[in-house]
């Protein structure tokens, strides 16, 4: 009797204990498609994982470059950590950190201060992570690789678009990005060479730290005597040629100075066809974010990095020669708008002439 009723006693405790395993699975997933799962996680390590910290969103091309780069990536089969530092390099210093804590296989950055981040990519090539510079080169570093466009030629575009206008024996303005920058150097040297060659003078050279606008607009302000006495002003990008036209605007000069910029933002093209500026360098941000991503996965895959998007060569950093690839830019102007921006679909045509009336 005793046996009989112990028995029973066992099989209902077996099928609470059942009921409560299935109830258990059912709520926490079982199929491992949870990310607390044991088979997601397995999953999730054998992806290729990269992580990616931009200098900001500010500037309205990086965030192109973002979503073209993660859109490539997770094509390849790649997942993409995003950082932002918000132009902050304490605060991207720590995002390096965080990526090799994470056991990022590739850490690719866009760099505040290119002197700044030695010692943490030192850390990161330590731990076997590969190191990509995108778009801004990073000093004595000996980053694995460095992608970006051909920046000297950029400043040649800008400096001949000026000259095709007829600029000879003039004076220009420079208002540059920040000195921290690699970039800034490298399109300086290439716009300078036109302007030398063609007897035209560079009466000031202004760098606004961080890229930040706002500055060009205080520059304009406390120099307006050079900005009357130019003929031309040369902007570090279209951001900041947007302040330096407006600030011409208010003193009834736009369209009577000629400006250049790059990157080829919408209000830039818009500009360009509304007379106010005389053109933008066009950079294939598809092209570059999408060669970016597919080094990015070769590199951690251990393959031969090798793409279509531009010949690889080398460049020295510094200390350090590095391989690189250096994707052609392209020179806009109203002539081309319509053949370079809009039949790439970079922007839409009815955007572009939104103010401009037939």
């Amino acid at each position: 009797m005793k046996t009989t009723r112990l028995s029973t006693i066992l099989r209902r405790s077996c099928a609470v204990l059942l009921t409560m395993c299935l109830l258990a699975c059912t709520l926490c997933g079982c199929t491992g498609e949870e990310s607390g799962g044991n088979v997601t996680k397995k999953k999730d390590n054998n992806k290729i994982q990269i992580g990616m910290t931009f200098d900001s969103f500010v500037i309205e091309r990086w965030q192109r470059d973002r979503d073209v780069f993660v859109s490539m990536a997770k094509e390849l089969g790649a997942e993409v950590n995003i950082q932002n530092a918000n132009g902050d390099i304490s605060e991207q210093k720590k995002q390096i950190e965080y990526f090799i804590k994470k056991g990022m296989d590739v850490i690719v950055i866009v760099c505040i201060d290119s002197m700044a981040v030695k010692a943490n990519i030192q850390k990161a090539k330590e731990s076997g992570i590969k190191v990509i510079a995108y778009d801004r080169l990073i000093s004595d570093s000996n980053v694995d690789f460095y992608i970006s466009f051909d920046n000297e030629k950029v400043g040649q575009m800008m400096g001949q678009a000026l000259v095709d206008q007829g600029l000879t024996n003039g004076k220009v303005l420079m208002v540059c990005g920040p000195h921290s920058d690699n970039n800034v150097p490298m399109v300086g040297k290439g716009f300078k060479e036109i302007m030398q060659e063609n007897g035209n003078e560079i009466i000031d050279t202004f760098y606004a730290d961080g890229w930040k606008a706002e500055l060009a607009t205080d520059y304009m302000e406390k120099n307006m005597s050079s900005v009357i006495e130019c003929d031309a002003i040369m902007c570090g990008n279209d951001d900041l040629a947007s302040r330096v036209v407006t600030a011409l605007s208010e003193k009834r000069l736009a369209g009577k100075k000629l400006v250049v910029g790059q990157d080829a933002d919408l209000e830039a093209c818009q500009r360009i066809v509304e007379g106010t500026q005389l053109m933008t360098v066009y950079k294939p941000i598809e092209k570059l974010a999408q060669a970016a991503a597919e080094i990015a996965v070769k590199m951690a895959k251990g393959e031969e990095v090798t793409t279509q998007s531009g010949q690889i060569s080398t460049i020295s950093d510094g200390t350090y020669e590095i391989p690189c690839v250096k994707i052609d830019p392209v020179s806009v102007t109203a002539e081309n708008m319509d053949e370079v921006i809009i039949k790439s679909g970079f922007h839409l045509k009815e955007d572009v002439y939104l103010n401009v009336h037939e």
